[in-house]
């Protein structure tokens, strides 16, 4: 495992919150706000910006690190996580209308988050694992 793994892990819990403040706040901030609208940040390619962002540093960061600690538990919360994302960003308009969206993309950044804190936690509580020096 390199030490990229750490912040690989740090940068998609990162996204996973921004995703998070994207869904809650930016409808507020449009509300109180409505020139924010002139920036398109309520747009489909913001939602697929992100999405391109946290899935090829997720998963980075939880191949390698779940092929070092073998935890199928962040696997799976990982791409659980991953999955909703795409389903909200892709479908879930259409099928789940924009409750159901937020509430699939509000799922699946929380899962991706604990999915690469889990595998941040196990990273450096292992004493053979290349990247924990990188941590302390």
């Amino acid at each position: 495992m390199t030490p990229l793994v750490p912040t690989a892990d740090k940068a998609a819990v990162s996204l996973s919150a921004l995703c998070v403040l994207h869904c809650l706040a930016l409808p507020i901030a449009l509300t109180l706000f409505p020139p924010l609208a002139a920036f398109g940040l309520q747009e489909e390619w913001a939602h697929k910006l992100l999405l391109v962002s946290v899935i090829p540093i997720s998963l980075y960061a939880l191949t390698l690190g779940c092929r070092q600690h073998r935890s199928v538990w962040v696997a799976t919360a990982g791409l659980l996580g991953i999955l909703f994302l795409v389903a909200a960003a892709t479908v879930g308009h259409r099928f789940f209308g924009e409750g159901g969206e937020t509430l699939l993309t509000l799922v699946g950044a929380i899962l991706v988050a604990v999915s690469h804190v889990l595998n941040f936690r196990l990273c450096r509580a292992s004493g053979d694992c290349e990247c924990a020096a990188a941590i302390k």
